[in-house]
């Protein structure tokens, strides 16, 4: 007998089709867990700039009242109007464009700026743990693919006295 079967022929073309479709699964693979991971490396650097945010502000106080009344740092810091909005039980996003917070009303974990163009959402809240020490929660959430994701920074920060 000449020629192949129809059952030589399907298994060869479903041999033929698994070699084409498995090398390009693992590509496909490969390219959403290369762009998961970028995002993950970008909210990383937008969750430590919210805490580097919260330090500069702490700092500038500090530096304003120096070396005159440096006592008062620590509590025009905490009343300070770039910080208090964030503190517990509330928090608040930066606004790239503009100094100052913008305040999370309720349903503050989904809330977004949409006028900066960017699927990343940063809160950030400060905790009281003593009366001079604060905690920093900073967090980044975005959406990859309908899959949620969040990278989540915790910084404490004390006066300086």
């Amino acid at each position: 007998m000449k020629g192949f079967t129809l059952i030589e022929t399907m298994v060869a073309i479903a041999i033929l089709a698994l070699s084409i479709v498995g090398p390009m699964m693992v590509a496909n693979r490969a390219i959403v867990a290369a762009e998961t991971s970028r995002d993950q490396l970008t909210a990383s650097y937008l969750a430590q700039e919210g805490i580097e945010y919260v330090r500069a502000v702490r700092d500038d106080t500090y530096l304003s009242t120096y070396p005159a009344n440096t006592a008062n740092a620590w509590p025009n810091f905490l009343n300070s109007s770039a910080v208090s909005p964030c503190r517990f039980p509330g928090s608040c996003s930066l606004e790239p464009s503009t100094p100052e917070p913008v305040v999370c009303t309720s349903g503050c974990p989904s809330f977004s700026l949409v006028t900066n163009g960017t699927k990343f959402t940063r809160t950030i809240q400060l905790v009281t743990v003593t009366g001079t020490e604060e905690s920093i929660i900073s967090k980044v959430s975005w959406s990859f693919h309908s899959v949620p994701y969040s990278v989540t920074i915790t910084d404490h920060l004390t006066s300086w006295q």
